[in-house]
């Protein structure tokens, strides 16, 4: 995938992105309208259909408080425990490699909590 600094990211990118990830599964669990992204049974990220321009993620709380602080585009996650998600616009001054380092950020949170034997079973599936 072609990094583009000063350009939002699209939902097909985001999609593309997010699958790329080892172990990643994609559903609509919560209805027609929500599209979600899982790693071990686990959601790392949610977006919807409708409003394609913005997307929730699991984010350690620190940062999750600093980020909100920098940048107008992050705000607490919507519909979301507020402390460990926030809602990201895809369609503001973020660039494309920050949009991804919060998708990566969200992913490995949640890679990391998962038990270590799913652990194994992802990092074993992805060098075949």
């Amino acid at each position: 995938m072609n990094i583009i600094f000063g350009s939002y990211m699209n939902i097909e990118e985001l999609r593309d992105y997010c699958l790329s990830k080892p172990g990643t599964t994609e559903g609509l669990p919560f209805g027609e309208d929500t599209l979600v992204f899982k790693i071990g049974e686990k959601i790392f990220l949610l977006i919807s259909l409708t409003a394609s321009n913005r997307f929730n993620v699991k984010c350690d709380p620190e940062r999750a408080v600093t980020l909100r602080e920098q940048y107008e585009e992050i705000i607490p996650g919507f519909h979301m425990n507020k402390k460990h998600w926030n809602t990201i616009y895809m369609d503001g001054r973020l660039t494309f490699r920050q949009l991804q380092e919060n998708i990566d950020h969200s992913y490995e949170l949640v890679y990391h909590s998962l038990p270590k034997k799913i652990q194994e079973d992802i990092r074993e599936s992805n060098t075949l």
